[in-house]
């Protein structure tokens, strides 16, 4: 194997070790956003089933 084909190779395996670092850190990032959101949702649909049950009560009042 030539020497340039060598550092060609090694150029493209670090390219990918990078990219795939990359990856990870933009997937634990997404991770976090996700339960973000997921808390969020929760909230909401907690404050909405509130809204509800007064709205329920008061027709049957």
């Amino acid at each position: 194997m030539s020497l340039e084909l060598f550092n060609q190779l090694e150029q493209k395996v670090t390219d990918t070790v990078e990219a795939l670092e990359l990856l990870k850190l933009e997937n634990e990032e997404l991770r976090r956003e996700n339960e973000q959101f997921k808390q969020e949702r929760e909230e909401w649909e907690r404050r909405l089933q509130g809204v509800l049950s007064k709205f329920e009560s008061s027709e049957s009042a």
